[in-house]
């Protein structure tokens, strides 16, 4: 009976610990353990195995924690009016039928992005999109964009990340990343599959990128040009959206 409350009651911990970020997205230990009012040692371990499950990630630069992936997973199967995914979808259907492609967002988890959200094209040729699918970030105009605009420390990471692709020039695409951190949005033209191309650009939230926005479609129709000519409505779009969240 007493190892069932003590159960129940970790449970209950954990659950407070991840309340905790409903007052800050970007919170440090020490004031984790002052919102809950337990001992430093005691959320470090609780932490830990938060992290351990992805329902929260540490910024290894900082040692501030902040919600993971296994939360946009979770939300994936829900539909509330404060969820972000939500609220940039009436501004994504906008763009879908200004530029006629698949919009999509996504957010970086790891050496991986994940779509959170897409609005899929209505010509009877279009960009199949799939919520929660986890793509890797070596290829793709989005992958881009989430490197480009993620500081020095976390781009180490990713580029010394086993799974990154030996047969990339690394420093040409560094190189390449200071050009699409300047011109604000990025381009990939049947990299990681033939026949679809896609330009992105990045959805800040206090002064930092929180998720790219994409248009994708056939490279028969967004050809380079193309692509260059959308860039300033995509990037126009990615700022309205920033503003929607908190």
């Amino acid at each position: 009976m007493e190892e069932g409350k003590s159960n129940v009651r970790a449970v209950e911990r954990a659950l407070d610990i991840l309340l905790c970020f409903t007052e800050g997205s970007n919170l440090a230990m020490s004031e984790i353990a002052e919102k809950v009012g337990l001992h430093k040692s005691t959320v470090h371990r609780m932490l830990a195995t938060l992290e351990d499950r992805g329902f929260v990630e540490r910024d290894p630069s900082s040692e501030r924690y902040h919600l993971g992936m296994r939360m946009w997973e979770l939300s994936a199967h829900l539909s509330r009016s404060d969820d972000q995914s939500v609220i940039w979808q009436p501004e994504m259907e906008r763009l879908r039928d200004r530029l006629g492609e698949t919009v999509s967002i996504y957010v970086r988890d790891g050496s991986e992005r994940v779509r959170i959200q897409a609005v899929q094209s209505n010509q009877p040729v279009r960009r199949v999109a799939p919520v929660g699918a986890r793509l890797p970030l070596y290829a793709g105009a989005s992958s881009k964009v989430l490197i480009a605009y993620s500081d020095r420390f976390v781009q180490e990471q990713i580029f010394g990340d086993p799974a990154w692709l030996l047969a990339i020039d690394l420093d040409q695409y560094k190189q390449q990343l200071e050009e699409i951190a300047q011109q604000g949005y990025a381009t990939s033209f049947e990299e990681r599959e033939p026949g679809v191309a896609a330009l992105a650009a990045p959805i800040f939230r206090h002064g930092q990128v929180s998720a790219a926005l994409s248009v994708s479609g056939p490279s028969s129709r967004l050809t380079m040009e193309t692509m260059r000519e959308y860039s300033s409505v995509l990037i126009e779009s990615a700022k309205r959206m920033g503003t929607m969240i908190k």
